[in-house]
């Protein structure tokens, strides 16, 4: 696993996809299935094997993105920054300095600041982000990656890739200032501007906000295959990217409290504007759009996959029974953290799970096991892929040898 780069998705059978949600601090549920995962792959192909060998694309949200962004950024060897095993404590050790909290007294004029500016300043969050990014380009990932923000200034979505980076300098911003991006939820952090340059020497101005009112769940801009994930070049063609049956997707959620129920049409009939955006310590407004759009698209690819009849080539991971604290996006202390350390090593014995139209909720899959079993099978396909595409870039380069 000497390799500092993904190989080309040409020389395989498949495309991989790693997706990954916004939640704030929620992020650590999906930390514990990527350490999970990563020792799977370790335990296949040595202990240097890392997240970003085996995916072709990783698309992050928010937390997501952060993600995204620990897991492919190269240091000083040419290997990522981060181990999957590493997330979790980075997040148990700096997540109450991004959401502090102190005595009662404070966390009511906290609350009463929401009504009129952001929760919190952003500034420790920022510090942190840089200091770990560096001045590390877009283009510099060791996978393509997919990262959506807002731009409130053009109302409109911006999503950041690795392939744009490479062929528009303006889109390639410094990886702290994307992730700094797409994490500033509204009413959480104060929106974030910064600057890049093109190709003539021209300013390029970005007004970004958190990419979950764009896309929550990413998966599906992983996929888009004539934009950001796979453009149509030699490496992978159009029809090819087209035909779903060629994926292997993983998607985590950060889980959500849907089954929880704590808004119903009664109570919303009496909100106002402040109603939608603070009530009792949530926004049901953030809320709806957040699981709104995360659910469609996980409903949209359930039915792709569902339709070709190739279901086990797309795993969601998603605890939607999450409850009063648990659904926090901001509430870090310490309890809290461990108690989401726990709900991800329990989702990993929880059986595979498919969302149900009718009733919103996840329901188990007859005969496909736990989520710890799904991604044991997908470290072996994965690592199978890598072994094909190696063999099959030796064996043309054995070709060209003997045919100059």
């Amino acid at each position: 696993m000497e390799s500092s780069a993904v190989m080309p998705s040409s020389y395989g059978k498949k495309i991989t996809v790693l997706s990954i949600d916004g939640g704030g601090i929620r992020g650590i549920i999906p930390a514990i299935i990527l350490s999970f995962l990563e020792l799977k792959l370790q335990e296949l192909d040595g202990e240097n094997a890392r997240i970003a060998d085996y995916f072709d694309v990783i698309a992050g949200t928010s937390t997501g993105g952060l993600m995204t962004a620990m897991l492919t950024t190269p240091d000083d060897n040419g290997r990522p920054l981060f181990r999957g095993k590493d997330i979790a404590p980075f997040y148990l050790k700096h997540g109450p300095k991004i959401f502090p909290r102190t005595n009662f007294k404070y966390q009511m004029t906290m609350k009463m600041k929401a009504l009129v500016r952001p929760k919190y300043d952003g500034k420790y969050l920022r510090k942190i982000i840089c200091r770990v990014l560096g001045s590390r380009r877009l283009h510099e990932t060791l996978t393509r990656v997919v990262v959506p923000t807002f731009d409130i200034k053009l109302l409109q979505p911006t999503v950041f890739t690795t392939f744009e980076a490479k062929i528009d300098r303006s889109k390639d911003a410094l990886l702290s200032d994307i992730c700094i991006g797409t994490s500033s939820a509204p009413t959480y952090f104060p929106p974030y501007t910064f600057k890049t340059k093109d190709s003539e020497g021209n300013d390029r101005e970005f007004h970004l906000v958190d990419g979950g009112i764009a896309a929550n769940n990413p998966a599906l801009l992983a996929l888009m295959p004539t934009g950001p994930a796979f453009p149509s070049d030699e490496e992978i063609s159009l029809g090819r990217a087209l035909n779903y049956e060629n994926y292997l997707i993983i998607s985590l959620g950060t889980g959500t409290s849907k089954m929880e129920k704590k808004y119903n049409a009664k109570m919303a009939a009496k909100w106002g504007i402040l109603g939608w955006l603070y009530n009792e310590g949530s926004s049901p407004l953030v809320d709806a759009f957040t699981f709104a759009g995360a659910d469609m698209v996980d409903l949209h690819m359930s039915f792709i996959f569902r339709s070709i009849k190739s279901e086990q080539s797309y795993l969601r991971i998603q605890d939607d029974k999450l409850r009063g604290d648990e659904s926090s996006t901001d509430k870090a202390t310490k309890k809290k953290m461990k108690n989401l350390v726990q709900i991800g090593e329990r989702l990993l014995q929880k059986p595979v799970s498919r969302m149900n139209l009718d009733s919103g909720s996840f329901e188990p899959v007859d005969n496909e096991g736990t989520n710890e079993q799904a991604l044991s099978r997908f470290a072996k396909l994965l690592s199978e892929e890598r072994k094909l595409r190696r063999a099959e870039i030796a064996k043309q380069l054995d070709i060209k040898e003997f045919c100059p």
